[in-house]
């Protein structure tokens, strides 16, 4: 079962940004807290993931949330096991929305080490894979945290997502490599340096018939991405909010050409559990629009 190349086409070419729906375990509590459900509302992980997860259904139903403005969405593994609207999450992303499926694959961060934070180990990764490849998954993504200008500690982080990359690709899915830069790190415009560096250099060992993405921090230098946009082993570059508000995160992904947003908070940034529908989409349809010109301009 090889790439989906209408999927694959739609991610090159297609008009939009990839929506970010995969907070895990660590993120989950404060996502619903800015949603407007805080931890006293449930107990327990059970009762947490269902809760997200309606969050999450309640958007991808939205008549503002399909495949004209929005190129891609990557899931959390637990909501690619689940049902939107009564079908498969992934089979309705594609079928019902024209949004191609991806998959957050990491298990989390380890500890801070030489001014980063690699992945945590995923022994059983070549099973997940394969089980995403089952239902229908294009993607992965997965993300480790730079924090100092440490070569060592860069190196190693890109040395371990390529590793991850090509296992991906084995499965015959198209990894998201992303080596988020933490938008507070005093050297960040020379960790980018070190880092494109590194990326363009691993890149070249990457055969351009089955190129990889990469989902990066905003740079400090506009259009600083372009050779890595312009790669022949890079299918497409996207851009995480990192904290940044949705004002800021479009304003700096406007001035790099090329890139588009794979936003999380930026994208559900004014969304309410206390919020009508008609309200609801309203303000998911501005937010979606926003984003939308800003990948677009």
């Amino acid at each position: 079962m090889a790439i989906n190349q209408q999927q694959r086409d739609k991610i090159a070419s297609g008009q939009g940004f990839i929506a970010a729906l995969d907070q895990s375990g660590g993120s989950t509590p404060k996502a619903l807290r800015l949603y407007g459900i805080e931890e006293s509302a449930y107990s327990g992980e059970a009762e947490m993931f269902a809760l997200v997860h309606r969050m999450r259904e309640r958007i991808v139903t939205s008549p503002a949330f399909n495949g004209e403005r929005i190129v891609g969405a990557i899931l959390f593994e637990r909501t690619m096991d689940d049902d939107f609207g009564g079908k498969s999450a992934v089979e309705f992303l594609w079928k019902d929305k024209g949004v191609v499926p991806f998959l957050k694959i990491d298990k989390g961060l380890m500890d801070e080490a030489d001014g980063v934070q690699l992945m945590k180990p995923n022994p059983g990764l070549d099973a997940l894979l394969a089980r995403a490849k089952a239902k229908g998954v294009f993607g992965t993504k997965e993300r480790s945290v730079i924090k100092a200008n440490n070569p060592s500690g860069i190196a190693a982080v890109l040395d371990q997502q390529f590793e991850v990359a090509r296992q991906v690709l084995a499965a015959e899915l198209v990894p998201i490599i992303e080596p988020e830069v933490d938008i507070k790190a005093a050297d960040k415009a020379a960790i980018e340096v070190e880092m494109k560096k590194g990326l363009l250099a691993r890149l070249d060992t990457i055969d351009p018939a089955t190129p990889v993405m990469l989902k990066l921090t905003l740079p400090s230098v506009d259009g600083f991405f372009k050779e890595l946009v312009e790669h022949p082993s890079v299918l497409k570059v996207v851009a995480l909010s990192g904290g940044y508000s949705r004002e800021k995160s479009n304003e700096l992904l406007a001035k790099n050409p090329g890139v588009i947003a794979s936003f999380s908070r930026a994208l559900t940034e004014g969304l309410s559990a206390q919020q009508d529908e008609a309200a609801f989409n309203q303000a998911l349809d501005a937010a979606i629009e926003s984003i939308y010109r800003a990948s677009i301009a």
